[in-house]
C-alpha cells in the first residue's frame, strides 16, 4: 500500500512507486497538479494497531555514545508510541539512558529523521523524552519540536553527520 498526498489530501494506492505517476496523470482530476508526495516505500498503516511495525521501523537506531542500538538500551518500546489518526498526530515518548544524558537530543533528532519517512508529510510528529527522565526535560522537549531548531541542527554538517552515522550505521 502506498500513500500519496496531493495538496493536503491522501489517496492511499495498491500500485508500486513507479505506477504511480502514470495512474495519477491519467485521471483528469489530477491533471492540474503541480506538486504531490510519494512515500519512498510501502506505508503501513497509520493505525494504531501498527505501533509494533513503526518502533520496529526505529529500532536499529544506534545511540550515539554506545555502539548498541536504541532497543537494546530500552529507550524507546512499543507503549511510548501514541497515533491518533483521526487527527494526524503521532507522540512518541522515550527514555534517554541516564537522567543528564548529553545526546538525548541527538536521539530525538534520529527518530525524527527516520519517521519522516515512515508517515505522509500531513502527520504531526511530537518527540518527547519521558516524564522524570531527563533532567532538562523541558528544553530538550522544546529544541525536538521546534522545526527551526530542528532545521538549524539538520544544515550543521556534524550533527548531520552525527545523526546519519546513528541512522544508517548498520546498513554500512
Amino acid at each position: 500500500m502506498y500513500v500519496v498526498s496531493i495538496r493536503s489530501k491522501t489517496m492511499v494506492l495498491d500500485t508500486a512507486v513507479e505506477d504511480l505517476t502514470e495512474e495519477i496523470l491519467d485521471q483528469p482530476r489530477y491533471g492540474f497538479l503541480l506538486g504531490w508526495w510519494v512515500s519512498p516505500d510501502p506505508i503501513p498503516c497509520t493505525k494504531p494497531a501498527c505501533i509494533p511495525e513503526l518502533v520496529n521501523y526505529v529500532r536499529d537506531i544506534r545511540d550515539p555514545e554506545h555502539p548498541y542500538s536504541l532497543e537494546q538500551l530500552s529507550v524507546l518500546s512499543e507503549e511510548s508510541v501514541t497515533v491518533d489518526e483521526k487527527l494526524g498526530r503521532i507522540l512518541i515518548t522515550f527514555t534517554p539512558t541516564i537522567q543528564h544524558c548529553s545526546m538525548a537530543t541527538v536521539i530525538g533528532l534520529c527518530l525524527r529523521v527516520k519517521l519522516k519517512e515512515f508517515f505522509p508529510p500531513h502527520f504531526k510528529l511530537d518527540i518527547r523524552v519521558a516524564p522524570g527522565s531527563h533532567a532538562n526535560e523541558e528544553s530538550v522537549n522544546k529544541q525536538l519540536n521546534d522545526k527551526e531548531r530542528v532545521a538549524a541542527a539538520l544544515e550543521n554538517p556534524n550533527l548531520r553527520q552525527l545523526v546519519d552515522e546513528c541512522l544508517y550505521s548498520n546498513e554500512l
